[in-house]
């Protein structure tokens, strides 16, 4: 206890520039604990919104055979999903029942046929959209409160219809799952992001955190060694140390707690591009507190005792300035395995061997990642250092000259200045390779967007309105072919029934087509289906809506029309048979049918068939493959999460730079003031301070450019996709690279003071 009161009370004691230096150090672990902070609450956020959405589940209470009791009684509710552009809009019509039930969380009550309960967002799009009221048809009796809903952008409607309106749908006898199906962000993404945020964030926050702790580490490394020398213990020379760090990183902890208390009630308001939450679900757990309590100073008491290591071991060095030993070539080591995980990975992509087994992938391509973060950061000052040797050697420059005898000396000061740029440039190369992934699983390269129906769903006068909405540019009626289902694999064939004109607006490219007749389809990039064979007989049932069945048989013909997609988003499938819609008898519809309809697939277009299909049906389900709308929000959920992580990141890497350079520079003017003394120019001395800090940063930037890249498209080899090489990206992380240099330069050129004071050379 005695040496942490020395501790504190050198702290104020020591003159003004240790507290500016304890400041400073409490100001930097402030800004350290608040992205730390940020990146803690995203999990906290996401199970929040998911917590909501499984709040508000309907439910059915089952008996031991899992049968809904009183499902006769009961409401029903009839769940739709859809597309609003990149966002889904979920609505959920409820038609009353005998049974009382209360309300889902969000509502006062239930809305009764003819009202809707709209989120505030849904209700100031329709404002702004008045196409949109019709798929939520009825009077607004209200807005659904924040607990009802996931987020405060989210597009929700109880729309309250009559029972013999609703097509489809389930009893609810109440409201609450202890889960949701519908995850905000799905558990294998989520462990993705995970992970990229602890490269893109963790790594270089505890870096910046170290640096923060070892502030003017020269001067106070001298201090402790004046106490070893007069008889303090070595373990109390550390316990000194810690008082000045930990009071630091405890009080910027405590700051930085309140600085991200402060800027989750703004930014939550403001919201993130398509993310956004409410202030309480930004609120820390108790265990995220802790963490910042607990781990930030225990970091700092780390940094700390390994700064006095020296000091309290071989106090005599370091007031004589002993020469510092050469850094390990252990800090190699983890580098090697890492790059040979990646290598092997890469090599394996480029000649067609990409891994099949996901499960061992999973576990090496982290640790890979793992590996080689850690071996650029220990391995930075061993090759600083090698180059500094090397360069100082054949050089004739003495700015040059100067400049890597002093980073041969002290390579360590490479780790510090350098390794919060080069661990964001290696990360940026992880999140493109994540955004590449997730990249190929959104994008939709079709020029058309299929929208499909069940035709036992729609009317004949509500499918001859759904064929003429505005937009949509073609429409066939697709049916299978029956099978009384003796047969475990009865041979089957689909059916078309659409006109020729229909049929080109369906697919992209098409030969000719004979008008009125029919024919099969063959589609080059399709496996043909092997049972429709010319000649061969299928049996197609329809009905009437009488009820009256009647059985078609459809013969293959022998003439074949090639048309091409390669999207697989078509209509039309290889052995496909395209009859004209004049084969089906008066009145009469195939069963178990589906109506597709096809429109261009640019958003606006898809937008407004959207509505359309409300308009003449508000309740009829649309199914539009290729626009999975849920994995579209999590992907802007997820891009969103990352581009924030990259801002975090590049805020920690030059704060870090920044403070490490200043503070290298400070430390290294007693050595200035004696060059000046001794003769060197103010340009000399510039030159030497910018090279001092330009060369290991290029070094470790080319190094982690490419690696990074390495890391990158190993990455996306063992994910499965179709890209392994993203070679668009290099130019943007060359660019990163260059532009971190000429910050680096720009910096270093205002680090060497005009004044000289002599004094320096002799103070302690």
């Amino acid at each position: 206890m005695r040496e942490l009161l020395l501790g504190l009370r050198l702290l104020s004691g020591s003159g003004r520039g240790n507290r500016v230096r304890f400041l400073l150090m409490a100001g930097g672990s402030a800004i350290g604990v608040c992205c730390l902070a940020m990146v803690l609450a995203i999990p906290g956020i996401l199970a929040a919104q998911d917590g909501r959405k499984a709040a508000r589940q309907a439910d059915c209470a089952r008996d031991d055979r899992r049968v809904c009791t009183g499902a006769a009684l009961a409401p029903v509710e009839l769940r739709l999903t859809d597309p609003y552009g990149s966002r889904p809009m979920l609505r959920v019509f409820h038609a009353p029942g005998s049974l009382t039930i209360d309300p889902p969380p969000g509502l006062t009550a239930l809305p009764a046929p003819g009202e809707v309960f709209v989120s505030p967002k849904l209700h100031e799009e329709l404002e702004r959209e008045p196409g949109l009221a019709q798929l939520v048809p009825g009077r607004e009796r209200g807005l659904i409160s924040a607990q009802g809903l996931a987020h405060p952008d989210e597009l929700f409607a109880y729309i309250g219809v009559r029972r013999d309106q609703l097509k489809g749908g389930e009893p609810v006898t109440s409201y609450g799952w202890r889960y949701t199906y519908d995850e905000t962000v799905e558990p294998s993404t989520l462990d993705i992001v995970r992970f990229t945020l602890a490269g893109v964030v963790l790594l270089p926050l505890a870096v910046y955190l170290s640096v923060c702790a070892r502030l003017s580490a020269a001067a106070r490394i001298r201090r402790l060694a004046a106490l070893r020398l007069v008889g303090l213990s070595k373990k109390g020379v550390q316990r000194v140390n810690a008082a000045e760090t930990v009071a630091a990183a405890l009080l910027g902890t405590v700051a930085g707690l309140g600085v991200y208390a402060v800027a989750n009630q703004l930014i939550s308001r403001v919201g993130l591009p398509g993310f956004r939450w409410y202030p309480s679900d930004g609120s820390l757990s108790l265990s995220a507190v802790l963490i910042c309590l607990i781990g930030c100073p225990a970091l700092a008491w780390f940094a700390g005792a390994l700064g006095a290591r020296k000091a309290a071991a071989n106090p005599l060095a370091v007031r004589r300035s002993a020469v510092e030993k050469p850094p390990a070539r252990w800090g190699l080591l983890p580098l090697v395995p890492g790059l040979g995980i990646v290598v092997g990975y890469c090599v394996a992509g480029a000649t067609g061997h990409a891994p099949r087994d996901t499960s061992i992938s999973a576990v090496l391509m982290p640790v890979a990642v793992v590996l080689v973060g850690i071996g650029l950061v220990l391995s930075l000052p061993v090759l600083s250092r090698a180059l500094a040797r090397t360069l100082a050697r054949t050089s004739r420059s003495l700015p040059l000259g100067l400049a890597m005898r002093r980073n041969e000396l002290e390579p360590g000061g490479a780790l510090r200045v350098a390794t919060g740029l080069v661990l964001l440039v290696y990360a940026a190369s992880l999140v493109q390779g994540v955004l590449i992934e997730l990249d190929q699983v959104s994008k939709n390269t079709s020029p058309v967007q299929a929208y499909v129906l069940r035709l036992d769903r729609v009317t004949a006068e509500q499918q001859k309105a759904l064929e003429s909405v505005a937009g949509v540019r073609g429409h066939g009626v697709t049916v299978r072919s029956w099978s009384d289902g003796q047969a475990e694999f009865p041979p089957r064939i689909n059916a078309v029934f659409a006109t020729c004109a229909q049929l080109r607006g369906m697919v992209p490219k098409m030969g000719r087509c004979p008008t009125g007749r029919p024919f099969r389809v063959k589609n080059p990039h399709d496996l043909p289906n092997e049972d429709s064979r010319p000649g061969a007989s299928f049996p197609f049932r329809l009905r009437n809506e009488k009820g009256e069945a009647h059985v078609l048989e459809v013969r293959v013909p022998e003439r074949q029309v090639v048309f091409e997609d390669e999207s697989g988003l078509a209509a039309l499938s290889s052995g496909d048979v395209v009859l004209p819609p004049s084969a089906l008898p008066d009145g009469f519809r195939p069963e178990d049918a589906m109506l597709t309809l096809v429109s261009d697939s640019e958003p606006g277009t898809v937008r407004s068939v959207l509505d359309g299909i409300g308009g003449v049906d508000p309740t009829v389900e649309v199914d539009t493959p290729g626009v999975v709308v849920t994995a579209l929000q999590q992907i802007t959920v997820v891009r969103t999460i990352l581009a924030m992580g990259m801002v975090l990141g590049l805020i920690i890497g030059v704060a870090a730079y920044l403070v490490a350079a200043t503070d290298r520079a400070i430390e290294r003017r007693p050595q200035v003031t004696a060059l000046s003394l001794l003769g060197a120019r103010p340009r000399t001395l510039r030159s030497v301070q910018v090279v001092q800090v330009v060369l290991p940063l290029a070094m470790g930037l080319v190094l982690a450019v490419v690696t990074g890249k390495a890391a990158e498209s190993s990455y996306l080899v063992t994910g499965g996709g179709a890209i392994f090489w993203d070679g668009a990206g290099v130019p943007l992380l060359l660019a990163c690279a260059l532009g971190a240099v000429v910050i680096a330069t720009l910096g270093s050129l205002p680090l060497v003071g005009r004044r000289i004071d002599p004094e320096l050379i002799r103070r302690d």
